[in-house]
């Protein structure tokens, strides 16, 4: 299988080095400094005492590469324009496109079904370039439980201790190819299973993210930092289930234990990807995170007091960051 990694930080370039010790033939896009190192030394990863090296072809520009099997897009919402002006040299016509991202996919209604099936989402969007460039019906959503980081340009180091991906098409299809992709991922050492309804994944990932990832852009504190504080974690919880209602609003089934996800975090040394990119000065992933969801829940009527204030505040935080 013929591979490329569209964006190799922590979570792409751990992908694709997994990928590459199963057996893929991977390539990697990515850039600066990251990409020198990579070029020069292979891309090590560091997974507890589990460390290696993956000697992957580099390069800036995906017409280097040339068609693949499996094109896998692991960068940041605000990246996602320049991704649908560059892909074309990695598709032909049966070209599967993996998205690894955080928060509301721009594919989300294809293959929704109902009034909203094909509504397009601008805000991740803009002007329908991915919808247009890369075509919903190439789509694997992809839903990623692993905290990984970039420690240096060509490493990269797992810190936690899930290590899974959730796999599925818009419509909840099976087929050939997302059955090779979850049998490679899970040959090179991460769990991966194919999703029964991918979307429910997401929205309940989007739990999480929204628990943690504000509050701690708003404190600068780790996960485990604010979970154990009664406050925070009484306002997390408070997100947590106003995201739930928003969820069902929109048709989705509630897979979140809330007390076991407040004590998840309490075990959780790590600092939300959105709270790492304000602090190195990176644009931020709020439209997908934060705005879309809010924006269903102004259509569906859900009152979501707690998460109103706080997307409030951290907006205005990316903003003075001049990040957003």
């Amino acid at each position: 299988m013929r591979v490329a990694i569209f964006g190799a930080g922590a979570i792409g370039g751990l992908v694709g080095a997994v990928l590459h010790r199963a057996g893929a033939e991977v390539s990697v896009v990515a850039r600066g400094a990251h990409l020198e190192a990579i070029r020069e030394n292979g891309l090590r990863i560091a997974i507890d005492a589990d460390n290696w090296i993956a000697p992957l072809p580099a390069s800036d520009e995906p017409a280097d590469l040339g068609p693949q099997d499996l094109v896998v897009v692991a960068v940041k919402a605000p990246s996602l324009p320049a991704v649908a002006a560059s892909i074309a040299p990695l598709l032909d016509a049966e070209t599967a496109v993996a998205f690894l991202m955080n928060g509301v996919p721009w594919w989300y209604f294809h293959g929704h079904g109902g009034p909203d099936e094909g509504r397009r989402l601008p805000l991740i969007d803009p002007r329908g370039a991915l919808w247009d460039a890369v075509g919903p019906r190439r789509v694997v959503g992809g839903v990623v439980r692993c905290a990984a980081v970039v420690e240096m340009p060509g490493r990269i180091r797992v810190t936690g201790t899930v290590r899974r991906i959730l796999l599925g098409r818009p419509d909840n299809s099976s087929d050939a190819r997302l059955k090779e992709c979850r049998d490679l991922l899970a040959a090179g050492g991460i769990e991966a299973a194919i999703a029964p309804n991918i979307r429910d994944a997401i929205w309940d990932k989007l739990v999480g993210n929204l628990m943690d990832g504000p509050l701690a852009m708003l404190t600068g504190a780790r996960s485990n930092i604010l979970f154990a504080d009664e406050g925070c974690s009484a306002l997390a919880r408070a997100i947590g289930y106003e995201t739930i209602a928003i969820g069902r609003a929109m048709g989705r089934k509630n897979g979140v234990d809330m007390e076991a996800a407040i004590r998840s975090g309490r075990g959780r040394v790590h600092l939300p990807s959105v709270a790492q990119d304000l602090l190195r000065g990176r644009a931020m992933e709020i439209d997908a995170l934060m705005s879309v969801p809010l924006a269903f829940a102004a259509e569906r009527g859900i009152c979501t007091p707690m998460l109103d204030a706080v997307v409030a505040m951290a907006k205005l935080r990316a903003r003075a960051a001049g990040l957003y």
